[in-house]
């Protein structure tokens, strides 16, 4: 191979600048890609195609380090599949965001128009809404691409898209006409700030210190006799139909079936028996079936009557007496009062305890009973757990497939309507004659039962993980069966975040199994959570949150992805932090000044040997560039095995310690006596070994820092026309002799190096060396000395190589390899001035000694390690026994002196 280009310029003539500017170079290189279409799938060549389809995005906001860590792991993937030659598509898209778009929308209106939705009216604020969508779907779409996400954009989808549209309709009208769809009153999370029913997911538990109120229930007849029981909400007692006990507790046996009067009420409730009741505490529970899940649960089993006390807004209705119209919270405090000052409130405790909060509105969500659309779920669950089970279906981690299981082992019937105008209508219609149907039209004019004109539309929309359920095969243009849905269905991989595995991967699961009749994808990868450099979930309100795009503008694209990548494992949080992202731009630099090392060194007539000839004649090459070639085949094994197992953090790592150390530190370092060679042919060939080694490396390198590795891979001589196709390496050859011999040497350097530092001699001294090693290792050394002299500051006119010695030197540092049990002796006399050194040792073990009896005084003070805290005795302990091993050492450097 021939270099095309003259020294530190690229294929385009342009030459390489001292410094690596991430800004104009990620952006210069997405636009390339994006307009030479390498981000669509190639044709079919006969390879199984990789599918992608991407977790939707919300449109409700900027991008967060959530979905940095998406797309990081999501786009490395791609790249890597990619440059496997396999057909791949990556389709992106993004989700309406049900009531999160609708409550974002609606407080820009109140802010802007000063006008609530209702004042608007559905259709005019519908309009917004779309408005609001389509102007951050761009905004969204962009960050995404800032990030180099190299995702299909010819085929992005939205969940409110028409054929996204017509699935949730198609879906919809199959699931009710087979009874898997139904209406039915039960107890839902509901939102009294945006007056929604809520998924378990759309609620998040907030501990709070609130108060424990222990109310008497007055036996009915039985003067002076009361029930016990407490609650953290007494203004849902106005709601009680019962008191329920444990069957077999000894204190209410004799009260099984008796009435009691409900306190400020004066409604007589009764008393049932049921094994959902502790034991623990007072032993009595208040039952409001309509406002606790446990107390429906409990209701159902009794056939006791639900009475719903709150509004829509949780003020108190007409169920309430007295109470109506009140603030929740504004009656907790009069009905606590009014206990009080009538005698029922035994007492009040404060209690710690966990609060649902709707996650959108900011407010604590009611359990209340509602007639909502349900999902029956078993008929569609139990597929899908047994393509767990039966393997179509694998987990990474594995562990989570268990988790899977449980889950869809317990699982319970899915509430799917949702009281917001943002979203899919539920595909429901009514006539004046009192016809239902369920159609899988955009609209209807007449009734198909009787005719009539007089109809409409189910008010409610449908969940926004409905219609996500269906994101795997209504992206591909399902219900048609278009060609993409023929090609890329089932899709390969399906990527997010752990805490969703419940709320939308199964889903998917159900969805595509009943629809489509297969598994939606093969493989499931879930992702950790981002949190802290102290382990703490970011927040605003903590001030510990991260802007991905600040870190972007500060350190580069790359610099972030390949610091979320290599920061954790699948399955296991990221502690992130930007020192981490700091040390990430550090080693794009490294890259870079390396690449323009070697760049600088060639020129337009240098004739360079293939990387492919090298390898094939490893064996006659000198022992670095056997050296390097073989760990860099080592590597390619590594890196490709981690990637197929999805282990990118420690490919990750491996390609870091590769590069930095392996390359830069050592391998350059040590090529830099051949590349100053008069002999042009002895500069070239180590020219070819350090342009093959980079070149290939990089192509590893890509699918982590794609835009870096793009730029530099076009400074060095390659072939075809975009690193991003160029084809993923293969392991070749490893001389393992050569890779022992070398790390040898290199152990040896070190130990020179280390000793030199610890004397604090100066670095680039020539010192007097004796390395005494095995006969095995002897050859090496004397064959390899000029390196030793070069990288080790060794002066070469005292250099001794030896495999014995009888008599080792006086006033010398000695230093044992630990994998070749090399000797290195080196007389102390050439490296520091020993009269200065034994005072500055002697100074220093008498501060040692000093500190030392400091310490033991304090242990020995009477009643120290008895009085005082646990942590501070363990820490002066501590102190005092590195203090204790500091002298020794210090002592034994010094006696090497005398």
């Amino acid at each position: 191979m021939t270099t095309n280009h003259e020294p530190a310029t690229n294929s385009a003539g342009q030459q390489m600048e001292k410094t690596y500017s991430p800004t104009a170079t990620e952006k210069k290189w997405y636009e390339f890609w994006e307009a030479h279409g390498y981000f669509k799938p190639i044709t079919d060549n006969g390879k199984a195609p990789f599918v992608i389809i991407m977790p939707p995005p919300n449109v409700t906001g900027a991008l967060h380090l959530g979905h940095a860590l998406t797309v990081s792991v999501e786009d490395a993937l791609v790249r890597w599949h990619r440059m496997l030659g396999e057909p791949v598509l990556w389709l992106p898209g993004s989700d309406h965001a049900g009531i999160s778009g609708e409550t974002v929308v609606e407080k820009e209106v109140a802010r802007t128009e000063h006008k609530t939705k209702r004042e608007l009216g559905r259709e005019e604020f519908l309009k917004r809404v779309w408005q609001w969508m389509d102007d951050y779907r761009e905004v969204i779409n962009n960050q995404l691409r800032v990030l180099g996400g190299s995702a299909d954009w010819s085929r992005q989808a939205f969940t409110m898209d028409l054929g996204p549209q017509q699935a949730v309709r198609t879906t919809f009208k199959k699931l009710y006409d087979e009874g898997l769809i139904y209406q039915a009153e039960r107890i839902i999370n509901w939102c009294p700030g945006s007056q929604s029913n809520l998924s378990d997911l759309e609620v998040e538990m907030k501990e709070e210190d609130g108060f424990l109120w222990y109310i008497r229930y007055p036996v009915v007849g039985e003067a002076g006799r009361y029930i016990t029981v407490a609650t953290t909400r007494p203004e849902t007692m106005l709601g009680d139909t019962a008191v329920a006990v444990h069957p077999k507790d000894a204190r209410y046996l004799d009260l099984h079936g008796k009435m009691l009067t409900l306190p400020l009420v004066g409604r007589q409730i009764p008393v049932v028996a049921d094994e959902g009741v502790e034991e623990f505490g007072t032993g009595a529970v208040k039952v409001t079936p309509a406002h606790d899940p446990l107390d429906f649960e409990i209701g159902q089993r009794h056939q006791l009557p639900l009475i719903n006390v709150l509004n829509l807004d949780a003020s108190i209705n007409e169920n309430g007496g007295s109470y109506q119209g009140l603030d929740r919270f504004e009656a907790r405090k009069r009905i606590v009062a009014d206990l009080d000052a009538a005698g029922f409130l035994v007492k009040t405790e404060p209690y710690h305890h966990n609060v649902p909060y709707s996650e959108r509105a900011h407010v604590p969500i009611e359990p209340m009973v509602s007639k909502q659309w349900w999902v029956k779920i078993h008929p569609l669950s139990e597929p899908a757990l047994q393509a767990y089970l039966d393997g179509r279906i694998k987990f990474v981690p594995e562990r989570f497939g268990k988790t899977y299981q449980d889950w869809m082992e317990n699982i319970h019937d899915w509430t799917i309507s949702r009281q917001l105008w943002w979203g899919h209508r539920i595909p429901v219609w009514y006539c004046v004659n009192a016809h239902q149907w369920a159609t899988d039209q955009e609209t209807q004019t007449l009734c198909p039962t009787c005719a009539t004109s007089e109809i409409w539309q189910d008010p409610d929309v449908l969940d926004t993980w409905f219609s996500s359920g269906l994101w795997p095969f209504s992206t591909l243009g399902w219900p048609d069966q278009t060609e993409d849905l023929q090609r890329f269905y089932p899709g390969s991989l399906m990527e997010t975040s752990y805490d969703i595995i419940f709320f939308w991967v199964a889903r998917m699961i159900m969805f595509g199994i009943h629809m489509m009749g297969d598994v939606p994808f093969r493989t499931v990868y879930l992702h950790g959570l981002i949190r802290d450099e102290k382990g703490q979930k970011m927040s605003k309100s903590k001030g510990n949150g991260i802007d991905p795009l600040e870190a972007i503008a500060q350190y580069g694209a790359d610099a972030l992805r390949f610091t979320l990548l290599t920061s954790s494992g699948p399955g296991v949080d990221t502690k992130f932090s930007l020192q981490k992202t700091e040390d990430s731009r550090n080693f794009a630099n490294k890259i870079w000044n390396a690449t323009r090392f070697i760049v600088m060194s060639l020129n337009s007539n240098t004739q360079l040997e293939s990387f492919e000839s090298l390898q094939g004649r490893l064996s006659e090459l000198p022992l670095a560039d056997r050296w390097i070639i073989s760990r860099l085949n080592k590597l390619t094994g590594d890196v490709t095995r981690l990637l197929e197992n999805y282990d990118l953090s420690q490919s990750g790592k491996l390609l870091y310690d590769y590069i930095w150390g392996d390359f830069c530190d050592w391998y350059i370092e040590a090529s830099k006596m051949r590349l100053n060679s008069p002999d042009t042919h002895t500069k070239a060939a180590v020219q070819a070994v350090l342009t093959g080694v980079l070149e290939r490396t990089l192509r590893l390198l890509h699918p982590f820092m794609p835009s870096l590795t793009e730029e530099v891979w076009h400074y060095l001589p390659h072939e075809g026309p975009a690193l991003i196709v160029a084809a993923w390496p293969s392991a070749g050859p490893i001389d393992t002799v050569a890779v022992t011999q070398f790390e040898a040497l290199k152990e040896a350097i070190s130990e020179i190096r280390n000793a030199k530092a610890e004397v604090k001699a100066e670095t680039n001294r020539k010192v007097k060396a004796i390395i005494v090693a095995k006969p095995e290792f002897k050859p090496i050394f004397e064959r390899e000395a000029d390196l030793l002299v070069r990288l080790a500051g060794v002066d070469a006119n005292t250099l001794q190589i030896t495999d014995q010695l009888d008599t080792p030197p006086a006033q010398a540092l000695t230093k044992v390899t630990e994998n070749t049990a090399t000797t290195i002796y080196l007389p102390m006399a050439g490296l520091v001035d020993l009269d200065a050194e034994r005072a500055r040792l002697g100074k220093e073990i008498e501060e040692v000694r000093r500190e030392i009896e400091r310490s033991g005084v304090n242990l020995a003070k009477p009643g120290f390690v008895e009085r005082a805290p646990a942590q501070v005795v363990a820490t002066a302990r501590e102190k005092l026994a590195a203090a204790q091993e500091r002298l020794a050492k210090l002592e034994t450097h010094l006696a090497t002196l005398v």
